[in-house]
């Protein structure tokens, strides 16, 4: 799919530095940044489930020791 990405200077200026100190070119960095966000999101959602999970598994054990 063919898209345009319209950057204020700034945002331009990230973006080739970052493409820089990568050595890679701009829309290859711009690839891998949208990958490491989508990662990093699925990682977090990932520990919240595994943190729920625990809690309602080892809650009442914690509150116990927070009170020792």
């Amino acid at each position: 799919m063919a898209m345009n990405l319209r950057l204020s200077d700034e945002d331009s200026a990230l973006l080739k530095a970052l493409a820089e100190a990568e050595g890679v070119s701009m829309h290859e960095a711009v690839l891998r940044a949208i990958r490491r966000n989508a990662e990093e999101l699925a990682h977090t959602s990932r520990v919240r489930g595994a943190t729920e999970e625990m809690l309602d598994h080892w809650g009442d054990v914690i509150d116990r020791l927070g009170k020792v």
